[in-house]
């Protein structure tokens, strides 16, 4: 008979041979021109060093922290394969973002090339891209978590357990190390690469557009080159690493909650399954992406929104059997628990496009009001912002409450625990498409750029820009898509972080009279705001230093407005990497230390409420400032395309211009990071339970 657990490895093996095919078929396209080749060796060149120097930075953070839990593992606070656990699931996460990345900068010229053919052959080449972001990402998190268990299981069924432990809670226990190692190379991807993007591209746009007066991705700009460089490392790169770990910690998170709930090695191998199965769906609904030349930006949308609804469908139907293979017909209730989290995603995501998309009426009011100024247009983007977290929590609520109810919490709360970490699994089952509609739009964007600087027919840079603008509104959906799902796997992750307490002989119980739980509480609150600050002020420190580079530039550099002589791109890339590396440290420091230091200081409970409160507060810091961001980004393209009466150079354009700097690091840098934030909080909680419990100074 078949093991149904087989099926998980050999999906993800599925996964990375069609991530294969995808990069076979875009090699087989020409980069075009030999100055459309030259510029995409250069973005290409740029990335590659910025990776390389951050992963030298993040390694000997990896170092540090693996002596560290090899040191405490020795003491006895945890079994050996803790350490290598962390290890490997940071390698991993950083894995898919290098193979992501490379893939997306071989693949920006050759989008534009396409685009001086058709529209449909740009979005093809530019959505497979994005596909092997999305399917290396599933493909490489569920191949390890399969590796590991199967590891796990033979290691642990083959020696003697410590008394009263199962087997399959040794198993948990050990994998979800591997997700903090995901969290934490993660943390440094968004990070150091969100604020490099923004640092460049803030540098470009205030001192060549506002101040120069140039067009965008114009070649006379020293910053373009790293512009584009940063919608790779950031954007790309980074939000693969974000996603991957969601994937695998929603994943981990589940399995544990699952031998919780006693359902033993079926609830440990039913997230798996389903995360193969979405592999499937997934590839069946990229076949369903194409769209028609002159296609608008609806029809390009609904093109990408197609594929996304035929997997998601395809999962609807797929899990209902699954569930009642493993678990049985009594709990036929955890395959709606996962129908709900696909569901909330999409909801989440066209709440997302609602608020962000020109095609609707908050980015279009937000573009005709921007006549009055830069003042206004900041205010109204920061109401637009706030206003929009309503929908999403709602959204996410009900599915917490929906997903614990079907699941059969009101009767056992473990196992309506158990549903709403299944339903963040379900959420993120069709990740390879939903990575893939956002990933694709960078390689757009720096298509766009390639287009501009190598001088092809404007109707090229028509097409491109169609396809960067969806690019826009597909990344807005997928940050809120991505804060959504953080949102369920954290809150799986708490859980489980309740029952690692209970295994390790301790209690929990988050009391509101208690003084430690409350100033857990708001400490935890306060967590998203100091960390957005940090990257905040760090994409301004790091941009400042761009903006001088380009204006010293301009003035010393005799015939750059004129064409006649060559920017020192170098330098703006080199810059924007020395800071983006030095700045990232002292968030990941913060990150990591806080559950440590605030467990040793007020105990396990303190500890609990500080992930409860970074989760609430951080859910909705992320979603205001992801949209905000992307309703000031499209309503500055919504006139630059002529949705309003003013257009380029015009009062309204140059305000469009301010929002959308002041929402570069709003929507790329801090946003997202918050997810990633509240999640390795929760991993570093779980794996340092036992040290806590025996070195607190309070219990």
């Amino acid at each position: 008979m078949f093991n149904i657990f087989l099926f998980a490895p050999l999906c993800a093996l599925g996964a990375l041979i069609f991530a294969l095919f995808l990069v076979g078929r875009i090699f087989k396209a020409s980069e075009g021109t030999k100055e459309m080749v030259e510029i995409a060796a250069a973005v290409r060149e740029g990335a590659g060093a910025y990776l390389k120097r951050q992963y030298r930075v993040s390694g000997l953070f990896f170092v540090g922290i693996f002596l560290l839990l090899l040191y405490l593992s020795f003491r006895g606070y945890f079994t050996l394969f803790v350490p290598f656990a962390f290890l490997t699931g940071g390698f991993f996460s950083g894995l898919a973002g290098y193979c992501g990345m490379s893939i997306a900068t071989a693949a920006s010229a050759r989008t534009a090339n396409a685009c001086r053919e058709t529209l449909n052959g740009g979005l093809k080449i530019a959505f497979s891209s994005g596909a092997v972001m999305g399917f290396i990402v599933v493909g490489l998190g569920l191949l390890d978590l399969s590796v590991w268990y199967s590891s796990l299981d033979w290691f642990y069924s083959n020696n003697p357990l410590p008394a009263g432990v199962s087997k399959t809670t040794m198993i948990t226990s050990t994998m979800l190390t591997f997700g903090m190692g995901a969290s934490f190379q993660a943390l440094f991807a968004r990070v150091g690469g969100g604020i490099f993007t923004k640092a460049a591209d803030v540098g470009a746009d205030l001192v060549g557009k506002v101040e120069a007066g140039i067009p965008e991705d114009d070649p006379r700009n020293p910053a373009v080159i790293a512009d584009n460089v940063g919608d790779n490392v950031g954007d790309v790169a980074g939000m693969g690493a974000d996603l991957y770990e969601s994937y695998v910690g929603s994943i981990v998170a589940t399995g544990a909650l699952g031998v919780a709930a006693g359902f033993g090695v079926n609830g440990v191998v039913l997230p798996m399954v389903i995360a193969g199965f979405g592999i499937l769906a997934s590839m069946v609904g990229v076949s369903f992406v194409k769209t028609k030349e002159d296609a608008t930006q609806k029809s390009l949308l609904a093109a990408l929104r197609n594929g996304i609804l035929v997997s998601s469908v395809l999962v609807a139907i797929g899990v209902y059997f699954l569930v009642k293979m493993i678990l049985g017909m009594d709990h036929v209730g955890i395959a709606w628990a996962i129908i709900i989290g696909l569901v909330a995603g999409i909801l989440i995501g066209l709440c997302t496009e609602y608020y962000t998309s020109s095609e609707y009426s908050p980015t279009k009011q937000l573009a005709r009001g921007a006549v009055t100024g830069p003042a206004t247009i900041i205010i109204e983007g920061l109401a637009i912002g706030m206003l929009s977290t309503t929908v999403p929590m709602i959204i996410v609520a009900a599915a917490i409450i929906g997903s614990f109810w079907v699941a059969g919490g009101f009767a056992q709360t473990s196992i309506g625990l158990y549903g709403v970490g299944i339903a963040a699994v379900g959420m993120l089952s069709t990740l390879g498409i939903t990575l893939a509609t956002d990933a694709y739009g960078p390689v757009a964007d720096n298509a766009g750029g390639n287009a501009q600087m190598a001088g092809l027919d404007p109707k090229v840079r028509e097409r491109t820009d169609a396809l960067d603008s969806l690019g826009n509104t597909t990344a807005a959906t997928g940050k809120g898509f991505a804060i959504g799902s953080a949102a369920l796997t954290a809150l799986a992750l708490i859980a489980a972080y309740k029952e690692k307490v209970l295994i390790e002989g301790g209690s929990i119980l988050l009391d509101l009279t208690n003084p430690l739980v409350l100033c857990g509480l708001f400490i935890g609150a306060m967590m998203p705001y100091l960390f957005s600050a940090l990257t905040m002020g760090a994409v301004g420190r790091a941009a400042s230093g761009v903006v001088v580079e380009v204006r010293r530039q301009f003035k010393e550099i005799k015939g750059i407005m004129e064409g006649k002589a060559k920017p020192d791109y170098a330098s703006c890339v080199d810059i924007a990497t020395t800071s983006s590396l030095r700045e990232m440290r002292v968030p990941a420091i913060i990150a990591i230390a806080t559950p440590v230091v605030i467990g040793l200081l007020g105990g396990v409970n303190a500890v609990g409420a500080l992930l409860v409160g970074a989760t609430a507060s951080g859910f909705l810091l992320a979603v205001m400032m992801a949209n905000a961001g992307g309703t000031w980004d499209n309503a500055k393209k919504f006139i630059e395309e002529g949705g309003t009466t003013e257009g380029k150079g015009s009062v309204s354009h140059k305000a469009s211009v301010v929002g959308d700097t002041v929402g570069d690091p709003f929507k790329d840098t801090s946003g997202p990071s918050i997810n990633i934030l509240i999640k390795l909080m929760s991993m570093v909680s779980i794996v340092f339970v036992a040290f806590i419990l025996q070195n607190a100074l309070v219990y």
